[in-house]
């Protein structure tokens, strides 16, 4: 089903910038304008020049970003910064990394073109909503820039690792990069160029289906971007580079592959006391109290008995932290709360989510916090590291008056979950995963050149 194609891949000039750490970044979704600017003063070449920060709602200053990145994305390549691959390739890409439970982990994948496909057809599946605001902004920068800077993480099933096995068989010797993220990450790309193995790769996965994991935004772009130039050129060939988008690919099969949960911090308006807030969950949730010990230790021990109820699918369990008061409780859902919520009304394949449970059942019905006003006040805040959460909610404690600030912590969606859900074409709640680590922009960049044809095998 999935089109699977080689393709020249840009990368930076290692004989003019030698420390890669300084260039490549994040995903733009992620950064924060102080980190950008922070990323800016490493290197001027950094990648955050290219692939923008959302901004859609640009100020007057800013109305030429994305002809300024077009103009800097030709100079570096005139000037080498930038050099693209003479033979089309896929590149192994794997990230050594440090799993949150201190667990040494090594998450393998590839990067590739794949054939751009309308959600209907069934070969890419999403699982999350995107935003018209944020592809606005994408399609403006990849039209202009005529290039795909970073890339679409997704999922497919190879329960035998055939793909994997032959590009690790037949990948060059030398690895053409390696460098570390902000977190202490490795990342390392080879490239593979024979012929015979990026054909069997690419008959691999004729029969699969591909699951967005992270990049809704980017993959819907591609499909806005390949429209504008169908309507330019009525009569383009299915090799035409405009149908294609770069991405990074996993096995859902490898050990490597992890979710970690995405903890929210409520922000909720007005005063709260621990006590109303055990009073308002205590209808739906059974309510106990977590005492002894430092906050945490308090998180700490909320956590390991989430994990413990996570053993039971049809248990849902959350932790709620008052920073106001530091006192924590461990929460698990009446069987009847479930059945007598919105909940029940929702698709079966999302009815045992513990985001979906979470958003409705917590924060609309316990809460009485309307989803549209949580958005429109900014009332509600991620994090996958809780420490960061607890730290921030402890602040915020502390120093706003106008709201009770309140953490809860939920267990990391599976990954069978994602498909299950794509699979049937509903979609969760916002921020329902977090794969990790981050695939890194700039390693690998995809250039559109209109009278190119992409090499189908």
């Amino acid at each position: 089903m999935a089109i699977i194609a080689p393709f020249h891949g840009v990368r930076f000039n290692l004989n003019v910038v030698d420390n890669l750490e300084d260039v490549v970044t994040p995903p733009y979704d992620v950064i924060s304008e102080e980190d950008g600017h922070t990323l800016l003063q490493k290197n001027p070449y950094n990648m955050i020049q290219l692939d923008l920060r959302n901004d859609s709602q640009a100020k007057e200053g800013q109305k030429t970003r994305y002809s300024d990145a077009h103009s800097l994305f030709g100079s570096w390549q005139e000037d080498q910064i930038l050099v693209r691959d003479d033979k089309p390739a896929m590149y192994l890409y794997y990230i050594d990394y440090t799993h949150p439970s201190g667990k040494k982990m090594t998450r393998k994948g590839m990067v590739s073109l794949v054939g751009l496909a309308e959600f209907s057809e069934g070969i890419v599946r999403p699982h999350e909503k995107t935003f018209d605001a944020v592809i606005a902004d994408r399609l403006e920068l990849m039209e202009t820039c005529r290039a795909q800077f970073s890339k679409v993480f997704s999922i497919y099933s190879d329960k035998e690792n055939a793909i994997m096995a032959l590009l690790e068989q037949n990948r060059e010797p030398e690895a053409l990069c390696s460098t570390k993220d902000h977190n202490g990450n490795t990342h390392t790309l080879w490239r593979v160029t024979d012929p015979a193995a990026l054909s069997q790769v690419s008959q691999q996965f004729k029969d699969k289906s591909i699951y967005i994991a992270d990049g809704h935004h980017r993959y819907t772009t591609a499909l806005g971007c390949r429209k504008r130039a169908l309507l330019k050129n009525p009569d383009m060939s299915a090799d035409n580079p405009f149908n294609f988008i770069m991405m990074y690919l996993c096995c859902m099969e490898d050990e490597g592959l992890s979710i970690l949960p995405t903890h929210r911090l409520i922000l909720n308006p007005g005063p709260m006391s621990a006590d109303e807030l055990a009073s308002c969950l205590d209808k739906r949730f059974e309510v106990e109290e977590i005492s002894g010990g430092s906050r945490e230790i308090l998180i700490g021990e909320v956590l390991a008995r989430m994990n413990e109820a996570d053993m039971d699918a049809d248990v849902f369990a959350s932790g709620a932290y008052h920073a106001g008061e530091d006192r924590c409780f461990f929460l698990k859902a009446k069987p009847d709360a479930l059945k007598d919520s919105v909940v029940a009304s929702k698709p079966d394949v999302l009815q045992n989510l513990d985001v979906v449970i979470f958003s409705e059942l917590l924060i609309h019905e316990s809460l009485q916090l309307d989803h549209k006003r949580c958005l429109r006040e900014k009332l509600v805040r991620y994090f996958s590291d809780p420490d960061a959460a607890l730290d921030l909610s402890v602040k915020m404690s502390i120093a706003d008056d106008n709201h009770t600030p309140l953490l809860f912590l939920i267990n990391p969606t599976k990954v069978h979950q994602v498909m299950n859900v794509a699979d049937k074409g509903e979609v969760m709640p916002h921020k329902s995963t977090y794969f990790y680590p981050k695939i890194m922009t700039g390693l690998l960049i995809n250039k559109l050149v209109e009278d190119e044809k992409i090499e189908l095998l």
